[in-house]
Order: C-alpha cells, then sequence, then structure tokens
C-alpha cells in the first residue's frame, strides 16, 4: 500500500509541476504591447488633480501595493456588486460583501491548515508553525481541541457550494469542472477533519512516511486507514487537477496585465512592436503642405482672369 501511496504522490506532483510550468510559460509568452489594467481611480496627469497612488498606479512600487492588496486582501472582489432592475423603473446596485468575506476566510484559512501539516514533513519543527498552531487552536475546546481553521474553511466551502446552487444565473453558468473542483476541496477538508478529530491515525507512522516523501525515501506504511487513504488520495487528485481548472487563478494573478501594469500610458507612449510599418504624416506635414498649397493657387491666374 505505501508504494502505491507513494506512486501516486509524486505522479500527481509531476503532473502538478508539469502543468504549472506550462501554464506560466503560456502566459510569459502572450504579448501585451499596450497597457490595459483595469482602475477605480484617478490617472495621473496634472499636478492639481489627484490621482489614486493604488487604484491607478503609475510606479511599480505603486503597482506592487496594489497586487499585494490584490492578493492578501482580495480588494476586487471587496467591490462586488450586482445590479437589479426595480419598479419604476429604478437601477438598484446591491454589495455583495458575503462572497467576499467567505473566499477571504476559505484562503486564508486554507493557507493555515497547509502550515500546520509541516509539522509532518520538517523536525525539528520551526517555532513560527508551532506558534501558528497554538494561536489556530486557542479556543481549547473539546478532546482533541478544534482548530478555528478547520471550522472556516468548512463553513466556507459550503457556503461557496450552497451559493451555486441556490442563485439560478450561477447555476446556469456553473461548469462541470467547477463542481468537481468544489467536491475535491470538501473531500480533502472532510476526510481531514475525519482524521483529526474522529479516527485518529498512527502519527508517528504518518510522520515517518510523510518525511520520507519528501526526501525521496518513502518509509513503509503499515495498515493505513481507509480515511487516510481517501485523503491523500484527494490530495494527489486535487494537485494534478489544480494546473488545468479555474483554482489556477492562484498564481494567473500575478501575469495578468489588469493587475501588473502600471496605468502610465498620459506619461508615456506605447506604441505595439507587432504592427505592420505604415506610412504617417505628421500634423505640422499636413500644415505645411496646405500652405504651400494655397500660396500657388494665389500666385497662379485664375482661369476667369484668362477669358
Amino acid at each position: 500500500m505505501a508504494s502505491s501511496l507513494s506512486f501516486a504522490a509524486y505522479l500527481a506532483l509531476l503532473v502538478f509541476l508539469a502543468g504549472m510550468t506550462w501554464r506560466a510559460w503560456r502566459w510569459a509568452a502572450t504579448p501585451v504591447p499596450f497597457r490595459i489594467p483595469t482602475t477605480a481611480g484617478q490617472q495621473r496627469s496634472l499636478s492639481w488633480i489627484r490621482a489614486g497612488r493604488l487604484e491607478s498606479p503609475w510606479t511599480a512600487a505603486g503597482v506592487a501595493g496594489r497586487m499585494a492588496l490584490e492578493v492578501l486582501l482580495f480588494r476586487s472582489l471587496f467591490r462586488d456588486t450586482r445590479s437589479r432592475l426595480e419598479a419604476g423603473p429604478r437601477l438598484t446596485l446591491i454589495e455583495r460583501k458575503a462572497l467576499w468575506l467567505a473566499a477571504l476566510a476559505f484562503h486564508w484559512s486554507l493557507l493555515v491548515i497547509v502550515v500546520r501539516h509541516l509539522r509532518l514533513l520538517v523536525n525539528p519543527v520551526p517555532g513560527w508553525v508551532t506558534a501558528i498552531v497554538s494561536v489556530d487552536g486557542f479556543l481549547q475546546a473539546g478532546v482533541p481541541s478544534w482548530y478555528l481553521s478547520d471550522v472556516v474553511v468548512g463553513v466556507a466551502l459550503g457556503y461557496l457550494l450552497f451559493r451555486r446552487l441556490r442563485d439560478p444565473l450561477l447555476r446556469y453558468l456553473t461548469q462541470p469542472a467547477d463542481y468537481v473542483a468544489l467536491a475535491l476541496l470538501l473531500t480533502v477538508a472532510g476526510t481531514g477533519m475525519v482524521l483529526r478529530y474522529v479516527v485518529r491515525p498512527d502519527l508517528v507512522a504518518v510522520k515517518a512516511f510523510a518525511a520520507g516523501l519528501a526526501v525521496l525515501r518513502p518509509a513503509p506504511l503499515d495498515g493505513p486507514s481507509a480515511w487516510f487513504v481517501v485523503h491523500l488520495l484527494s490530495v494527489c487528485a486535487l494537485a494534478a487537477f489544480f494546473p488545468f481548472s479555474k483554482l489556477v487563478h492562484a498564481a494567473g494573478v500575478f501575469f495578468s496585465p489588469t493587475r501588473n501594469l502600471a496605468n502610465d500610458t498620459r506619461a508615456r507612449r506605447h506604441i505595439n512592436p507587432w504592427n505592420a510599418p505604415v506610412k504617417t504624416r505628421a500634423y505640422e506635414d499636413w500644415e505645411q503642405e496646405l500652405v504651400t498649397s494655397r500660396k500657388s493657387q494665389v500666385k497662379s491666374p485664375s482661369l476667369k482672369s484668362e477669358v
């Protein structure tokens, strides 16, 4: 069983790395000749007009700050609104902060859970990992004590699934791959909670197996529980599925030209290097040609005067 699980883990890692490399190469090779950032602020122009340093950044530092807010706090999703036409007629904009809160809670809780699992891979455990685990389990509720991140990630995933099933528009737009991603995440989270709070595996053997996987020397694992096998295989399936699904937006946001470009089109002229050569004429040349043409018409005698 240990050899089969090791093969599945290494195969999933290989597919994940190959898929992410392919994605990154495709993104990096896509030409972006113009500045197309999506902004929600005033662009820098005249000195007496106040510009948005983070909303419409024109420097690398401003872009870095905007990206940090986008990645860490989901700044764009915080502005999520839905328009609705009511009687009158009247157009109403409805803020949807629940989606932003659920997405933020899910991603941060998932990060904490991943950090917690580092205890299975490294020895000795770093102090900062121990500190995060202590804060995560500060409630000290139940035996074994419940981690706050487990509760939050379960509630957030449940809300994201319920939202897709309840809203007719979202249900129509949702593709099968979206349900597959949610199913894999729910399976990973659910089996992990069962292993933590219901079925207690042999942690010494599990840690030896995980540490062996990390150094390419898998240790034997005698009689693993079915819950552990399902948990590990679902993690492998999620890792292999990740580069080819919408979940890859976690890396794609860094390659998005609507987020990582400075909005400096009023200060710099951006020319598409792939444009075919076009013969152009400046306004000054056109004006000079017009003046010369009129002077020549004035000097030459008209047909009426000749008659």
